[in-house]
């Protein structure tokens, strides 16, 4: 059994910084792509940044040089280090990960996403 366990929502004043950590657990062998996706009321979730095993960053155009996507592969854990955050930055925050299990005598890649942690950010 997999896990995603997200932490380090919360809410903060406009200008502010939050650090979201996602933690894979379980009968793991490693990760590949690992993200995090957003989803504001009302709104479809949309990607936030996602990053390669190798660490290559993918950002959307509004969180550039505003987040910084990082892993620690020995740790199966992804975070996202959130500064100069606007009102509109406020959503529940998912973390994604395509994990490599073994099943049998084989090793597989399933996708599994985090609980949801809610950023808030006051004006």
């Amino acid at each position: 059994q997999v896990q995603l366990v997200a932490s380090g929502g919360g809410l903060v004043q406009a200008g502010g910084s939050l650090r979201l950590s996602c933690a894979a657990s379980g009968s793991i062998v490693g990760s590949n792509t690992m993200g995090w996706y957003r989803q504001a009321p009302g709104k479809q979730r949309d990607l936030v940044a996602t990053i390669s095993r190798s660490g290559i960053p993918n950002y959307a155009d509004s969180v550039k040089g505003r987040f910084t996507i990082s892993r620690d592969n020995a740790k199966n854990t992804v975070y996202l280090q959130m500064n100069s955050l606007k009102p509109e930055d406020t959503a529940v925050y998912y973390c994604n990960a395509d994990i490599l299990y073994p099943s049998d005598t084989q090793l597989r890649m399933k996708n599994y996403w985090g609980q949801g942690t809610q950023v808030t950010v006051s004006s």
